[in-house]
């Protein structure tokens, strides 16, 4: 019988690993991936793999023996600031900064594909791109590569994505229909009354008291106002005010975040949290002012994709390696910038091993992966990306 992809690709795993671990060693944040970038390059170069680069986003072509569609398979770049333990042999050689995210395997796992698919480019049609972005944990770098123009010349058709799980064992895929992450929203709420000395509150306008109340009615807003059926989250996560404890405060600064999967949802949270923070204070005599800047948006996937990355789950590692994800997560994802523009899909790659201690979660100091996760990531992609192309009408 013919090799499967992932029996192919499992030849890559000392290759996957020293790549891994390379690029482990030099974490970088958002937006200064110079050292990450710089490194993938010189892979896609001994791979014969043309690319363009605009300072660390770098896009790779590699087509096949005649035209056909494009299918991007795309992978985050930055790390976290965060201290990794030294004990480890491939520790992070950048101190204050670690892949405690997995971006790491993200960019291995395409980096398993692209070498697939350079070594079989006689046997497809069409063109697979890679999308090695910038500043997922940052700046929401997806944007940004769309706006220089990443999906086109050519045209990408689906955009597929990973993200590795520790929660999930190694040799699981887990994915999820419809949303899969949420949206995100900065809140920042100003409340103005009029100072006073504490001794007199009569003579002032209570700033402190007036956030008291807005804070309590805005947990009303999803509570009361939003279905239970809706994910949702309203968050107030600092505030600021006061100068001394005898001075009655005249004015209160607060910052806070909204999460929900929904548009709608989202749009009618903003409309209720302005309203309240306009009113309250009013009623004490103070003033209110808000600012909801819009942040990610909801990873919603496509439901067709879904389906062709669980058939290839099943098919490459069997039914009982496929988890159905059943709620979404309120963390977010800039993956969900791409598809809004094109069709795809974005799914979990287990890396945990309970046996071997991987357990530690995401964005932690002890966070690792177990490496035997890297060629199935890698020959997931290939061969979802294969069905893409093959796929006679993109529905």
């Amino acid at each position: 019988m013919p090799e499967t992809t992932l029996e192919m690709i499992r030849r890559y795993q000392p290759w996957l690993v020293e790549i891994r671990r390379q690029l482990h060693q030099i974490p970088e944040p958002g937006d200064a991936e110079f050292k990450t970038a710089d490194s993938l390059c010189r892979i896609l170069e001994t791979l014969k793999i043309p690319y363009t680069r605009k300072r660390t986003s770098i896009v790779a072509l590699i087509e096949g023996n005649k035209p056909g569609k494009t299918v991007a398979i795309r992978a985050d770049m930055d790390a976290l600031p965060v201290d990794e333990p030294e004990n480890r042999p491939y520790a992070s050689c950048h101190k204050g900064y670690m892949h405690a995210c997995g971006h790491d395997a993200h960019m291995t796992c395409a980096l398993g594909a692209a070498r697939y698919f350079a070594e079989h480019r006689a046997e497809f049609s069409g063109a697979v791109k890679l999308l090695f972005q910038p500043a997922e944990e940052t700046t929401g770098g997806a944007e940004n590569m769309i706006k220089d123009g990443c999906l086109e010349d050519p045209h990408v058709d689906a955009v597929i994505g990973l993200h590795v799980q520790p929660s999930i064992s190694v040799g699981k895929i887990e994915v999820k229909y419809d949303a899969l992450n949420g949206s995100s929203d900065y809140l920042k709420i100003i409340i103005q009354g009029r100072g006073a000395h504490a001794a007199y509150p009569d003579t002032g306008i209570d700033a402190i008291m007036i956030a008291a109340n807005v804070i309590n009615a805005l947990q009303t807003i999803v509570s009361r106002t939003v279905s239970p059926l809706e994910e949702a989250v309203l968050t107030i996560g600092t505030i600021e005010g006061g100068k001394r404890n005898n001075i009655i405060a005249d004015e209160v600064t607060m910052t806070g975040t909204i999460r929900t999967t929904n548009p709608e949802v989202r749009a009618d949270i903003a409309r209720k949290v302005t309203a309240l923070v306009q009113t309250i204070p009013q009623a004490f005599g103070g003033s209110g002012f808000v600012e909801i800047i819009p942040s990610y948006m909801a990873l919603i996937n496509h439901n067709w994709i879904v389906d062709i990355v669980a058939e290839e789950v099943q098919r490459l590692l069997g039914k009982d390696s496929l988890v159905w994800k059943s709620k979404p997560s309120l963390g977010v994802e800039d993956f969900s910038f791409f598809l809004k523009e094109r069709p795809g899909a974005f799914y979990h790659l287990g890396c945990g091993n309970p046996e071997k201690g991987i357990t530690a979660p995401l964005h932690a100091r002890d966070f690792d992966i177990d490496e035997a996760c890297l060629p199935i990531g890698s020959a997931l992609h290939a061969a979802v990306a294969q069905r893409l192309l093959a796929e006679e009408n993109h529905k």
